[in-house]
Order: C-alpha cells, then sequence, then structure tokens
C-alpha cells in the first residue's frame, strides 16, 4: 500500500538533511519505519486512514521535536488533511508560517492553558462553527515540544499573542505515558488535537483520532519490549477498533 507524504513527514526529511549527526532516540538501534518512526515490525502505516474534516491544524515544532519517535503531533498530520508544521525559531517566524496564521480564509486559534493568556486575549472553552465568519475555517495553532519549550515557544511569539486562546483542563490525568509532563493536566499533542476536534463539533473525528493515538502508544510500548513480540493481539485489537470506528461512520 503507497502511504502519501502529509506536512510532518516531509518536515522530518528535512529536519534529518540539516542534521550534523542521527538524533539519539531511546531504541535507536531499532530497524524502524521511515514514516511512523515504530519499529517495522509495529510499523502502522498500512491502517492509516484520512478524515474528513472541516478543520485545519498548525504544529510549530520546536526544534528536534519532529525528529523523536515518541511525538504524538505527526498522529494529527495522519489522519487530519489539512495539516501544516513548522519548525519555531525565536528570532524570525518563518514567512510560510505567518502567511497561514493571516490567511483570510482561516481563523487561527492558539491552543494553550488560559492562565498563560495575555491581558486582552480571547479566552474559549469550545468553537461554534456558527460563530464563525462566513466561509473561515478553524486553523488550531498547537505547540509542539515539551511544557518548557511550549511555554518559551508561547511567549517569545508575540504574533501568537493577540489570537483567541482555546484552552482546556482535562479532567482525568493524561494516558500519554511516553513523555508525560509534570502536571496532571499536561496531555500528548494528539490527545489535545482530539479535545480541538470536539470542542469544534466533530466528536467522531475526535474519538477516532484518539483511538489512532492509543495504536500509537500501544505499538511504541511494543517496540521498546523484546518480550512482546510473542503475542501481537493488543496491537490487532486496537487496529481492528481503529478502522471499525471509521467504518461507521
Amino acid at each position: 500500500m503507497s502511504v502519501e507524504l502529509h506536512a510532518i513527514h516531509k518536515l522530518y526529511q528535512y529536519r534529518k538533511a540539516i542534521s550534523s549527526r542521527p538524533y539519539g532516540a531511546r531504541g535507536k538501534n531499532l530497524v524502524r519505519c521511515e514514516l511512523c518512526l515504530l519499529a517495522k515490525v509495529y510499523c502502522t502505516c498500512e491502517s492509516r486512514r484520512q478524515l474528513v474534516s472541516n478543520n485545519a491544524f498548525l504544529l510549530i515544532m520546536y526544534d528536534d521535536e519532529v525528529l523523536k519517535p515518541s511525538n504524538s503531533g505527526r498522529l494529527i498530520a495522519d489522519l487530519i488533511p489539512d495539516t501544516h508544521a513548522y519548525i519555531w525559531s525565536r528570532t524570525y517566524a518563518n514567512r510560510k508560517m505567518m502567511a497561514l496564521i493571516e490567511d483570510p480564509n482561516y481563523q487561527p486559534f492558539i491552543i494553550f492553558p488560559g492562565e498563560y493568556a495575555n491581558e486582552e486575549q480571547q479566552v474559549l472553552s469550545k468553537v461554534e462553527p456558527s460563530s464563525l465568519p462566513r466561509g473561515k475555517k478553524p486553523l488550531f495553532i498547537l505547540l509542539d515540544g515539551s511544557w518548557r519549550e511550549a511555554i518559551r515557544m508561547f511567549r517569545k511569539s508575540p504574533y501568537l499573542h493577540h489570537l483567541p486562546m482555546l484552552s482546556f483542563t482535562p479532567d482525568t490525568v493524561a494516558k500519554y505515558g511516553l513523555r508525560k509532563g509534570s502536571r496532571d493536566f499536561q496531555l500528548g499533542t494528539a490527545e489535545v488535537a482530539a479535545l480541538a476536534l470536539g470542542a469544534a463539533g466533530e466528536p467522531d473525528n475526535a474519538a477516532s483520532l484518539n483511538r489512532w493515538f492509543e495504536l500509537f502508544i500501544e505499538s511504541s510500548i511494543f517496540s521498546r519490549s523484546r518480550k512482546s513480540t510473542h503475542d501481537l493481539t493488543p496491537l490487532t485489537k486496537l487496529r481492528e477498533a481503529f478502522l471499525t470506528s471509521l467504518d461507521s461512520e
């Protein structure tokens, strides 16, 4: 099955090409798929299906975040066709990225905890499609990096400070067990994107992204364990649940 490259695949290839040395990820001796970055034996690419969505995403990624196999931002681009990704810079804003944020066809929202909002910045908990200017498509902006990196990106990016802010306070601790942050509400990037889809009136797409995330988590755990190759039932069940959910929509 041929898998089409999306924005994060292309950004990964670019970032890898300009690296002076290989990225030393945990499990660096694994033979990985170049697209999903999972061990080839647990590759999920053939199960990937793009959804029909009225929302768009922009990932602003901290320097080497795109190289990390544990990064879940790529899962958003796996499923949501209108997904864009750029590497963040403290000293300048990417011209194409700024053109996207200022594109009159989009209504951008920065997704970040409301406690960090600037004094006059509007903070929302949901996006009503009917409240958007006619013809505008929500563009959800995610700062993809560690929690400390995300704070730095927000504070050092004044072009984000006037945008309406979409903010969540999840009731449960993140399931993201690979690189979970120190704060209970801190979720993986894909989980935050699923919350955004739900807040914008696409609960089925949100559920699909969460299932895709669960498959990613389980496949990552299998990739790290030499003993887990004996029984692939958990992976098979998650893959079937994801594909079944798409068929039922």
